[in-house]
């Protein structure tokens, strides 16, 4: 299991919902890089109103729906990961923003490694 605790770096990487790479959606194939890359962790939020360098304002309110809505793909590990993985970010967005945040990571501990802390501490995990 992963274990990340310190200083870290966040990525967030702003596109449209409607963004592909080859067919499939563009944030799942982010994560599945990510993931690949053996990052500590990766999360898709959508969002429900935006604009970007187009200026033209997405949102999912009924009166004007959109097919492209903002959506947020969010990587934290340390610095040298995310700089690892970066090359791959730059040839999977081609319209978009990619932001990096130094961060610290208070805890993060896998369910897995949740029962193992219990075990070692005497108690019984479910």
């Amino acid at each position: 299991m992963t274990r990340l605790t310190g200083d870290a770096v966040r990525v967030t990487v702003l596109i449209g919902e409607s963004d592909t790479w080859r067919h499939k959606p563009l944030y799942a194939e982010i994560v599945h890089r990510a993931h690949a890359a053996g990052l500590a962790g990766a999360s898709v939020f959508r969002g429900i109103e935006g604009y970007g360098a187009s200026s033209l304002i997405h949102t999912s309110r009924l009166l004007s729906l959109s097919e492209d809505l903002p959506v947020a793909v969010v990587i934290v590990d340390t610095q040298s990961r995310v700089r690892e993985f970066l090359p791959q970010l730059d040839e999977l967005v081609t319209e978009g923003l990619v932001i990096l945040d130094d961060c610290e990571v208070i805890r993060y501990v896998g369910r897995g490694d949740i029962r193992d802390e219990a075990d070692t501490q005497g108690k019984r995990s479910l």
